[in-house]
């Protein structure tokens, strides 16, 4: 739940549309030209291309600003509204929103599920959630899951956003079915390693979808799975309970109950930090695992909504000291380092000698009373939202190559091969 959702959806909407019509493409084509700079609208947080995330990185900085007492600028929250097409749904971004939405338009269930969770904590929205909300219901496929697009093969990352937004919206998921009587729930623990994985270290994890068959464990679909199985949503409330977590129950696992299950992906996720402080991924090209930032962050955040910040304490202070470069100039990545903060009670004004809320203002238009330049803690040198927008220009290449590596050779679909 991050920047790289950007590079995934790139990739698997390069995948999902072959053999397409290209009037399919119509709301998520990029620039003509590959040498044009792509147009980005005034009320919109990021410099880069929004054709493939707009709707996410928006969604993410709004809701990270409400979250920690920021009242985000009025054209800004004007233009995610506006991104809903008439029947509730979103897609990744819609470069003329005055066009209606037809068949021919690519809706985006992540895109959705996040402009919900965005909408409903600014208030003031109830209508445009209660009919993202019904659409979302709509696209439940028959296993009771979602998949990123609608009319494919559910997912576990698409689930458990779709999940969490369900739940942030009021609804209680495991009275969600579909046409063939399949909960919300139901659809999302069938990704669920249980008590016969091998190796036992990924008992617990989620995987985003069978591959030949098999579940291989996925960090980025534990983690979401993870809140969604608790019920919340990205922006966790800090509480007062920490204890540390616990690998999955066996052999006594109750495989139904979607609470046991998250906090066997919790269990996950804090075995899989301990090592190193944070997650690692392969990318193409690479001979050894890197970093993986993106989903370090998104790990820090289901542990401490499960209640485990002791477990999560190691890789808050690897983020700390290793993700300002990642996070710079990108509003999803800031965005979500404010709340896994926010979630652990850890100042994101001070993080790690950055202040992330002026940061992650400074990416699009300034919120109401605050101020908008990013700078250092501790006395250090104010930097130029320029400076950060010509960065991001530059990172947003080797982000984009690090989502599409995981999601190419982490996820492995059956259809990308």
């Amino acid at each position: 739940m991050n920047v790289r959702r950007s590079a995934a959806a790139l990739a698997a909407s390069a995948v999902l549309c072959v053999g397409a019509a290209p009037a399919a493409l119509a709301d998520t084509a990029p620039p003509a030209s590959p040498s044009a700079p792509p147009v980005i609208p005034s009320g919109l947080y990021g410099k880069n291309d929004p054709t493939y995330d707009g709707v996410w990185r928006q969604s993410f900085a709004l809701l990270a600003q409400h979250t920690v007492g920021v009242e985000p600028a009025r054209e800004a929250v004007t233009w995610l509204a506006a991104q809903q097409c008439d029947n509730g749904g979103f897609t990744s971004f819609r470069p003329n929103a005055a066009l209606a939405c037809d068949a021919n338009t690519m809706y985006d269930t992540n895109a959705t599920a996040a402009a919900v969770q965005a909408m409903k904590a600014l208030g003031g929205h109830d209508a445009a959630v209660k009919k993202s909300v019904d659409w979302l219901k709509s696209v439940q496929n028959e296993d009771g899951g979602w998949s990123y697009v609608p009319g494919s093969p559910s997912d576990a990352d698409s689930t458990g956003v779709v999940i969490s937004a369900l739940s942030v919206a009021g609804e209680k998921a495991a009275e969600v079915r579909s046409k063939a009587g399949k909960s919300a729930y139901d659809g999302l623990l069938t990704f669920q390693l249980g008590c016969a994985a091998e190796p036992a270290a990924d008992r617990g994890a989620f995987a985003y979808q069978p591959a030949d068959g098999k579940l291989v464990a996925n960090a980025s679909s534990t983690a979401a799975a993870a809140l969604a199985g608790l019920g919340k949503g990205a922006a966790v409330v800090p509480s007062a309970e920490n204890t540390p977590a616990a690998p999955l129950a066996c052999p006594a696992a109750n495989a139904a109950d979607p609470v046991a299950a998250a906090q066997g992906a919790a269990g996950y996720l804090a075995e899989a930090l301990k090592k190193d402080g944070h997650l690692m991924a392969v990318t193409p090209g690479a001979d050894q695992p890197t970093p993986d930032t993106g989903n370090t962050v998104d790990a820090v955040l289901a542990l401490a909504a499960a209640g485990h910040k002791e477990s999560a304490a190691g890789a808050l202070k690897w983020l700390e000291a290793n993700s300002a470069e990642w996070a710079k100039g990108s509003p999803a990545a800031l965005g979500t380092l404010v709340l896994a903060a926010n979630a652990t009670g850890t100042d994101p004004k001070s993080f790690g000698g950055t202040d992330l809320v002026a940061a992650l203002n400074a990416t699009g238009p300034a919120p109401q009373g605050a101020d908008t330049e990013a700078t250092e803690v501790e006395g250090e040198k104010k930097k130029s939202s320029g400076n950060q927008n010509v960065w991001w220009i530059v990172g947003a290449g080797a982000a984009a190559g690090i989502g599409i590596g995981i999601l190419l050779s982490g996820r492995r679909k059956k259809n990308l091969s």
